[in-house]
């Protein structure tokens, strides 16, 4: 290639890439297909063919793509993923029989020879849960002894498969194999030492099991099954990536595939302030091909989805379909039981409903079903063959051909959709999805839709990540803004949208690993920034339900609910207990945020007597708190808590702002005067000197006082800007590598606080120094989850939740600067 040539090659595969203005370029995971908490697909590794990409739980959702360049293929991707063979089934399989018993036995109970004949007789799964377990447990400890036949044979590698709840301990033949604590929340794969595949023996053997049930929910199930080997297709050649940009609706990679360059770009069309576009469940996955050597070159591309989008565990049956219909060739799959709404939990994905891969016919595609084994083998003989209609390990393929392919790119694209039927229940009501409405009743009308709305949606879709990025650059900096993109997508993907029976927008989150609850008050509290900014509409439908719980007299307290019940079911709270002071807080200050958005506060009118309730109880228990969560709760009850006070008094200050708003100054000034007064004996009991406590009268103690932010944001003026002086510049000596521990309790911290926290800076330096070690955190953690709010701030790990919606806090100065008008 000569050097003229060269450079033109150069500036013309720029061009193609080009991310525009430069986002964001690594993340813990990748954002590829997030709609909401079931349909959320995305990639844990740098290199997006170097694995099998996954749910946000972190099971696999196989999407795997190969690009044919002159007959020469490459896998640009997903990865294969693995397969098992059973050795043990464990109760997903099939309900198994085992003896137990719940008092502690003798020392050799795990042993082969153990004579269990007085032991109770039980079936697997053994839980607490009265839905699904075959042996119930409610005592603190269980311990377990399944005897199975095995007949020698050759093993790759050997695992567990183990589902525990909490502390759990597994024997094979007498010897111990594995030990965990806590709970994992769903049956998990661990490979096992090498050396435990040799204490399987000829004929019969024991796998015992050990668990402590330390609080809460309670689930012991295991079963062995063995790695099978993959299948090496010696001539797929893997494609060399060259970029990767995230941006705040897309995720664009870059491949070299030999002679061919091409670009794959991730397209969820979450545009907050379109909610007919936010709620159509369907994402772009667009190809862009160009040669690389100034030559013509014959081009396909083949995409495969596993029916794994559409069920739970591996183990359920799938029925699948091809059709076509307003010109799209249509792929379908979901399960055979379709058990809609039949399942709760955290670490749970989606049975019912259809995944759907859709294409326009003009680009001459050819879909089928195979299984997954004969997928790539049916790309490489370039046959399309249909011949899976039902079983198990299916998967949905696309062939695109694109032609011969030179120096000018051609563009095509594949459309993934899911139709979940019933998304969620309110208060034993089954709700439609948003985009079922009187003019779209069919999924197959609303991929017709995408389709014919593609190019529009992608220009809006970009012209939105520029506009978004810009501003938050605007607001606090190229790292700022880059956190901004990460969570842009995550904390969007953790809710559904759907009217209630009275047609009211319900905006409900699901608690991502941090207890599975549907519309927890104290996840929307932190997620409010990024909805305030774009749609307030939204934040009012992250309340609705709320609101409606009291004043229905489901709740019948005269403070705020937790949570409205376990995801996807909203039929009241399920939260062991309340948080009254941090829940009552939260509804004021979210509706009076909503009140300065929208510009009035006709919502708060609507509830006026609900919020009257909520402030008095604050006046009356908010100043000093008793011994009682906050929406920290991992950290503990905690009485004394001068932050929760301060959002008390925040909560109270805001009650007067909407009665100002209101034109009722009588009121609108006692309350006023009442947080004033709450203020300066909140000064007096929480002064530390150069700080101000995490506990009152405890002046060793400290705290990011983060709820103190809506003072500031809602122009309140409660608290001096002494208050606000003294804490930041504290704050900058307590700083770890990775961020500004929560409290003087442990260096682990929220990453969403901290932006808050820094919100509280009266200048940009003092607000980028706290904000920067948060993105130190995001491009170097070793934990590669969608990002984790909840990080130990010495090494960057991971503590607990992720793909949380909490993300959207990160939008606080963004708020503040659009309600300064900059």
């Amino acid at each position: 290639m000569n050097k003229l040539f060269k450079s033109i090659y150069l500036l013309s595969f720029a061009a193609l890439t080009s991310p525009g203005i430069a986002q964001v370029s690594k993340a813990p995971a990748y954002p590829l297909i997030t709609h909401n908490t079931y349909l959320s697909v995305w990639s844990f590794t740098d290199e997006l063919n170097a694995s099998a990409t996954k749910h946000w739980t972190g099971k696999d959702q196989s999407l795997l793509g190969v690009i044919d360049v002159d007959g020469k293929l490459y896998r640009f991707m997903g990865k294969e993923a693995a397969s098992y063979r059973t050795i043990l089934p464990a109760a997903d399989e099939t309900p198994y029989t085992c003896k137990y018993v719940e008092t502690a036995p003798q020392q050799n109970w795990a042993n082969a020879d153990f004579n269990d004949a007085e032991w109770k007789t039980g079936k697997g799964p053994i839980s607490d849960d009265k839905a699904v377990a075959k042996t119930m447990w409610t005592s603190k400890d269980i311990w377990v002894r399944r005897s199975f036949n095995y007949k020698k044979s050759a093993i790759n590698k050997l695992y567990l498969k183990l589902h525990h709840d909490d502390d759990a301990e597994i024997f094979l033949n007498g010897e111990k194999i594995y030990t965990r604590s806590g709970a994992n929340g769903d049956l998990e794969y661990y490979v096992l030492p090498d050396d435990v595949a040799g204490k399987l023996k000829d004929g019969e053997n024991v796998l015992a099991m050990h668990c402590t049930n330390t609080g809460g929910g309670a689930w012991i199930d295991a079963g062995l099954v063995d790695e099978l080997k993959p299948e090496i297709n010696a001539d797929l050649l893997l494609a060399k990536q060259t970029s990767v940009t995230l941006k705040a609706t897309q995720t664009v990679y870059g491949f070299r595939c030999g002679a061919a360059d091409l670009q794959v770009t991730f397209t969820s069309p979450l545009l907050l302030n379109d909610l007919n576009l936010l709620s159509r469940p369907v994402s772009y996955i667009t190809y862009k091909v160009k040669a690389n050597d100034g030559k013509q070159h014959k081009v396909k591309v083949y995409f495969s989805a596993s029916t794994d989008l559409a069920r739970n565990t591996p183990v359920q049956d799938m029925t699948t379909q091809q059709y076509s219909s307003n010109n799209l060739s249509i792929l379908k799959a979901g399960t055979v039981e379709q058990p809609v709404l039949q399942k709760t939990g955290d670490n749970v994905r989606i049975d019912w409903g259809y995944v759907y891969v859709a294409v326009p016919n003009s680009t001459g595609a050819k879909q089928y079903v195979s299984t997954g084994k004969e997928a790539i083998k049916s790309f490489f003989n370039g046959e399309a063959k249909t011949t899976e209609k039902q079983g198990k390990s299916l998967v949905l393929n696309t062939m695109i051909p694109f032609g011969s392919v030179g120096t000018t790119a051609v563009e095509k694209y594949v459309e993934i959709g899911y139709d979940d039927i019933n998304p969620v229940q309110y208060f034993h009501t089954n709700l439609k999805p948003w985009w079922q409405n009187a003019q779209t009743k069919t999924f197959d009308q609303v991929l017709a839709a995408a389709a014919t709305g593609y190019a529009s949606v992608l220009q809006k879709c970009q012209s939105f990540n520029t506009q978004m990025y810009s501003n938050a650059v605007k607001a606090g900096g190229d790292k700022y803004a880059k956190l901004c993109v990460l969570g842009y997508r995550q904390s969007i993907a953790a809710h559904t949208l759907v009217k209630s029976p009275k047609g009211e927008i319900l905006f409900l989150s699901k608690e991502n690993f941090s207890g599975g609850f549907i519309n927890t008050v104290d996840v929307t509290y932190p997620s409010a920034p990024l909805y305030l900014t774009y749609n307030p509409k939204l934040m009012e439908g992250m309340l609705n339900g709320i609101f409606y719980f009291s004043e229905s007299g489901k709740f019948a307290h005269p403070f705020a609910a937790h949570d409205l019940g376990a995801y996807p079911l909203a039929n009241g709270q399920t939260y062991g207990e309340g948080m009254p002071v941090e829940e009552s807080g939260n509804m004021l200050i979210l509706t009076a945020a909503i009140a300065r958005a929208e510009g009035n506060a006709l919502f708060a009118k609507k509830h006026w007597k609900t919020l009257t309730e909520w402030t008095n109880y604050l006046a009356k228990e908010g100043l000093d708190p008793a011994n009682q969560l906050c929406t920290d709760d991992f950290a503990g009850h905690l009485a004394r808590n001068a932050n929760l006070s301060a959002k008390a008094i925040v909560g109270i200050g805001c009650y007067a702002y909407m009665a100002d708003m209101l034109g009722d100054k009588a009121t609108a000034a006692k309350y006023k005067a009442m947080a004033k007064d709450m203020v300066t004996k909140w000064m007096q009991m929480a002064d530390a000197g150069d700080h101000y406590s995490l506990v009152f009268d405890k002046k060793d103690t400290w705290s990011q006082k983060y709820n103190i932010i809506w003072d500031k944001m809602l122009g309140l003026k409660l608290f001096p800007q002494s208050v606000y002086n003294t804490e930041v510049k504290y704050y900058l000596t307590k700083q770890n590598e990775f961020g500004l521990p929560l409290d003087s309790r442990k260096t682990y911290t929220k990453s969403d606080w901290i932006v808050w926290t820094a919100g509280l800076a009266n200048n940009r330096t003092d607000f980028e120094a706290l904000v920067a070690p948060v993105y130190k955190y995001s491009q170097e953690t070793p934990t590669r989850v969608p990002l984790s709010d909840w990080h130990e701030t010495t090494n960057g790990k991971q503590v607990g939740f992720q793909a949380r919606s909490v993300v959207g806090g990160y939008f606080m100065k963004v708020l503040e600067q659009k309600w300064l008008g900059k």
